[in-house]
């Protein structure tokens, strides 16, 4: 077994070589996942493609970031070219029912697809954000994934690369859409979220953090959340209608504000004290959402 080797997913016909799968089209590929040969388990794979597996048993687990997420029966998880992901197969159990589609992106270069695909953010999310189906979604994405199967079993011609990316915006339409309600039905659990946000937000600025290191990120309070900055963000979207960012930049200005009318502070140290390394960014943007410069609000 080679331990921790790490295994390069470049191609389709790559990614069909280690699983054993016919490559019937250069650019994507609709698999029924099997387990590898013993030397490919627990391995880590750099994927140079884009893959989304629906999951329908147990017996594997899957490392991507700072977790192992252990994903039941019933879970759709998404990769993106560049991502690295660790997988381990219980060689002890069943192997576990999995379809795949991959493809690569000079399938979607120059398509409507391609030119939105970067809409579909749960590419970003860590595999424990997985997304989890009913039995009714799982049998609608299995129906696509037979669709686009079934593209790929007809001769090319001139239709195939729409019929194609065409199906495959729909299955990812479709998986945007149970994300959508995934957050609703988890709404208490992201309004604790959002309210540990809120209070690390000012525990930020309160505690000097901005004094010391700058301006506050997305990705600092994901991490105080233990999700991924993608994740974090479109949770916030979507119980705020703010973007995360925009979340952040409101409550700079709503304490520059306040700052401002301390006339123990010039306008300078407000700027530092909200964690602006150059004072004129932040007569920049202040102006920008308030209408006025810091020292024309002072007055």
């Amino acid at each position: 077994m080679l331990d921790k080797q790490i295994i390069q997913l470049d191609s389709i016909d790559a990614y069909n070589k280690v699983y054993g799968i016919e490559t019937l089209h250069p650019l994507v590929s609709v698999a029924k996942s099997t387990a590898p040969t013993s030397e490919f388990n627990h391995m880590r794979i750099s994927y140079g493609i884009y893959a989304l597996f629906l999951k329908q048993g147990e017996g594997c687990s899957i490392r991507y970031g700072r977790e192992k997420y252990d994903y039941q029966a019933g879970t759709v998880v998404s990769f993106k070219p560049g991502q690295v992901v660790e997988v381990e197969w219980d060689e002890s159990r069943p192997i576990p029912s999995a379809r795949g589609l991959l493809f690569h992106p000079d399938l979607i270069y120059g398509t409507p697809l391609g030119k939105r695909i970067h809409d579909y953010t749960f590419f970003d999310y860590d595999q424990r954000e997985a997304l989890h189906l009913s039995e009714r979604e799982q049998r609608i994405v299995s129906d696509l994934m037979d669709s686009i199967d079934e593209e790929l079993h007809h001769p090319v011609d001139k239709h195939s690369q729409q019929l194609i990316t065409d199906a495959i915006g729909m299955l990812l339409d479709y998986c945007m859409r149970y994300y959508d309600r995934q957050f609703i039905t988890r709404h208490k659990v992201n309004s604790d979220i959002l309210g540990d946000f809120e209070h690390n937000l000012a525990e930020y600025f309160r505690s000097g953090e901005a004094g010391r290191n700058g301006l506050p990120s997305v990705a600092y309070f994901a991490d105080k959340a233990n999700l991924s900055a993608g994740y974090f963000g479109d949770l916030v979207k979507k119980e705020t209608g703010h973007t995360a960012q925009r979340y952040i930049q409101n409550k700079i200005i709503d304490l520059s504000k306040q700052y401002i009318m301390n006339p123990e502070l010039s306008l300078n140290q407000v700027a530092y004290k909200l964690g602006f390394q150059y004072p004129q960014h932040f007569t920049r943007l202040f102006k920008k959402e308030v209408g006025m410069t810091p020292s024309e609000y002072r007055n």
